[in-house]
């Protein structure tokens, strides 16, 4: 696959004002005011990924936007990334060849993180419809859609049958809707029939076994990951940033896996006095937490090889509330014809069949004759231990009134 910085540029070389995002306040996420975009070919002359970067401590991952040309001629766009001059231009640089952008798909309700992005994003492209799913809302204030920049006159819900949508003849889409109790959680799986591929939100991911390459713009957060404590200096080498951003997977998809131990108070604070970087950027030596041995066990059973998973917290949280939905999704969904999938985190393109899709979704179904139980991807279980805290985390949330008691058991 072809990639391009800026325009057909080295890392190093763009402006800086190129990368500018003023409205980093809104949802305050590293690397904050200073976003870089990662455009790269997918499907000649048909699809595009534009990857930037972002996360909260250091633990970074991609966030991606998904551009389809339309056989009609023009484009459309799914999940806006930051709307950065760099980003535009390289927008601007399919529009030149292939006509304007048509459509925007924001693809979920509550997902700040894609919301906050299109507002900006749709302002720069004048002529796009928006399209949005029926059930929006944000926290911790309900705005409506305007006080968040969307285009009044412009925004539309998705139509309740895809051969209804203005796009219809390129795309299929399936809408799934999980009622939260103070919200909705909803992603729409949106298959370009053509190419046969399909884009996911957050539903399904896949982690590879190295730093993706948009992560690796901005090193520091691997290497900081990858010491083993606050008094360690680290090395900027490949096998370095490949322990950091492995490290940072199991942070960002457990919140807090097993392997991690937390350090008292009183011994973090002693080593940030004695560790060698005590800079701001370093968080003043604090590091408060190390690795056991097996963490590197715990990375490759959440990697499973590559294949195609639901994240943790979606096990836990969210897909338990609403399990017979979520598989009636699920079904529809690898009812399609489609080759691989391209979700808005992680790893992309993902090769992969409907089937390996499907069964992904396994951990809702009890045990079944066969001996499949509530499993990560289809072929074996995630680790329990890794679970425990997502799960105290949930019951603090339900106890609290913040989040629902699961509706359904599955």
């Amino acid at each position: 696959m072809k990639a391009l910085f800026g325009q057909g540029q080295d890392s190093l070389s763009i402006k800086p004002g190129d990368s500018s995002w003023p409205f980093w306040l809104a949802v305050p996420l590293y690397p904050y005011s200073r976003r870089r975009t990662l455009r790269k070919e997918v499907v000649k002359d048909t699809i595009w990924t534009f990857d930037q970067m972002q996360g909260i401590l250091y633990t970074v991952v991609p966030i991606r936007m998904t551009v389809v040309k339309l056989s009609e001629g023009g484009l459309l766009v799914y999940a806006p990334v930051a709307a950065t001059k760099e980003c535009i231009r390289l927008v601007q640089e399919l529009e030149a060849k292939y006509g304007d952008v048509k459509y925007i798909i924001l693809p979920t309700a509550s997902g700040l993180e894609h919301k906050v992005f299109v507002g900006p994003f749709a302002r720069r492209f004048p002529v796009a419809q928006v399209f949005v799913t029926e059930n929006q809302w944000s926290f911790p204030v309900n705005l409506p859609l305007s006080w968040l920049g969307f285009p009044s006159k412009r925004t539309h819900v998705l139509p309740e049958n895809s051969k209804d949508a203005p796009f219809a003849e390129d795309f299929n889409y399936a809408v799934l809707s999980i009622d939260l109790g103070r919200g909705s959680f909803e992603e729409v799986a949106l298959l370009h029939k053509r190419s046969r591929t399909l884009l996911l939100t957050d539903s399904v991911l896949s982690v590879p076994e190295s730093p993706p390459e948009i992560v690796q713009v901005d090193p520091y957060p691997l290497l900081f990951h990858a010491r083993d404590s606050a008094l360690e200096r680290v090395e900027d080498t490949e096998a370095n940033r490949r322990k950091g951003w492995q490290r940072i997977t199991l942070f960002a998809l457990y919140l807090r896996p097993s392997a991690l131990e937390m350090s008292g108070q009183g011994q973090a604070l002693r080593d940030a006095l004695k560790a060698p970087d005590r800079s701001k950027k370093a968080y003043f030596g604090w590091f408060p937490f190390k690795w056991k041995a097996q963490w590197q066990q715990s990375f490759e059973a959440l990697r499973g090889g590559g294949r195609p998973f639901v994240a943790p917290i979606l096990q836990s949280f969210i897909f338990t509330q609403a399990p017979q939905a979520v598989l009636d999704w699920a079904d529809e969904v690898a009812s399609w014809n489609f080759q691989r999938i391209i979700p808005c985190h992680f790893d992309a393109p993902i090769e992969a069949t409907p089937d390996q899709f499907r069964r992904a979704f396994t951990f809702l179904k009890k045990k079944s004759s066969i001996g499949e139980g509530f499993l990560g991807g289809g072929s074996q279980p995630l680790p329990e231990e890794d679970f425990e805290f997502i799960r105290e985390l949930e019951e603090n949330l339900t106890k609290r009134g913040i989040t629902s008691p699961q509706k359904e058991k599955v």
